[in-house]
């Protein structure tokens, strides 16, 4: 009976202590580098400011956090890589707007909203649209008023196709009647470069084009924000110029379907201290970007939002895929 007992008791001890066990493992992690893929090129906005919030993490972490470029299809290959890696936190990307869209437009065998676990969502765009300093095109009338008397000639580079400057900007051409010549590139960097070279009459873009314009080489016609920006205060808001368009396009991190919680909760963690830094704020702020801070749970509910949102986007503008 009482080899019985002792037994009992050993038994009833040891169910609690599985509990603090999952927590230990959960704060071991990480024990090797950590790979966060992002889907635009070296040199851009998102890769500049992404890179210091890497850093941020790392020292947070204790291990390092390595940024990997993967340009194209519309800022969704993050993504898709996520659906091939181990779901041991160990691999996260970044998760841009174009991924709500992706089975509106393409035959994929995977879910946005179900297939990711959302980590936390970072910060947005600005946007704005640019022409080279000497365009005669020297205000947004202008370029309306080019467009209408030259149908599909108009040419403007965006990061991609379906990403949010393509759209945005195919959305606007909707309600004035225009019909422009789009040109898609991978990022910023190749997108202002083409601009510069005289290959294309605007671009579409996140305000990775500030410094183009502050050496007085671009101009821009207008922004996308609830507010003008600071750094271009002549710039109107597309809602001034009678479009009722706002477009921050928010972004953040996904990790693959399965990641435990307590790792999820450990990256959550990490990256949202990092993100909280001044040096992070500051890197922001060169593009007109701040901290756009969502939970897991909130960003989570803004995917499962954003993804019907999208749908209608995209049904509006007669680009989804042939059922």
């Amino acid at each position: 009976m009482q080899r019985r007992h002792l037994l009992q008791s050993a038994a009833a001890l040891a169910v609690p202590l599985l509990g603090p066990l999952g927590a230990a493992q959960a704060q071991g992690f990480p024990t090797r580098p950590i790979k966060l893929v992002i889907a635009f090129p070296a040199g851009g906005p998102t890769d500049i400011t992404m890179r210091v919030l890497a850093d941020n993490a790392s020292k947070i972490l204790g291990q390092p956090v390595i940024v990997e470029n993967k340009p194209g299809a519309g800022g969704t290959l993050p993504a898709l890589q996520l659906q091939t890696s181990a779901p041991d936190g160990y691999t996260v990307g970044q998760i841009p707007l174009g991924v709500f869209r992706l089975p509106y437009t393409t035959k994929i065998s995977w879910d946005p909203v179900k297939d990711i676990s959302y980590v936390l969502n970072v910060t947005g765009y600005a946007f704005g649209v640019v022409v080279p300093a000497d365009s005669p095109l020297k205000t947004w009338t202008h370029f309306v008023a080019w467009a209408k008397a030259n149908p599909g000639k108009l040419s403007y580079g965006s990061t991609g196709t379906m990403t949010s400057p393509h759209l945005t900007m195919e959305l606007i051409a909707q309600k004035l009647g225009l019909e422009l010549l789009h040109v898609p590139y991978k990022g910023s960097a190749d997108l202002m470069q083409s601009i510069l070279g005289g290959n294309i009459m605007a671009a579409a873009d996140s305000t990775g084009f500030a410094p183009q314009v502050e050496a007085g080489k671009l101009r821009v016609l207008n922004t996308w924000g609830a507010q003008r920006l600071a750094k271009f205060p002549d710039a109107p808001t597309l809602k001034e110029l009678g479009l009722d368009i706002v477009q921050n396009s928010p972004f953040g991190i996904g990790a693959p379907k399965g990641t435990p919680p307590a790792v999820v909760k450990r990256l959550h963690d990490a990256f949202k201290q990092a993100m909280e830094q001044e040096n992070y704020k500051t890197a922001l702020g060169r593009y007109d970007m701040v901290p756009m801070y969502m939970s897991s749970a909130g960003y989570t509910k803004f995917a499962q939002e954003t993804f019907l949102r999208e749908k209608a986007l995209v049904e509006k503008l007669g680009l989804a895929k042939p059922s």
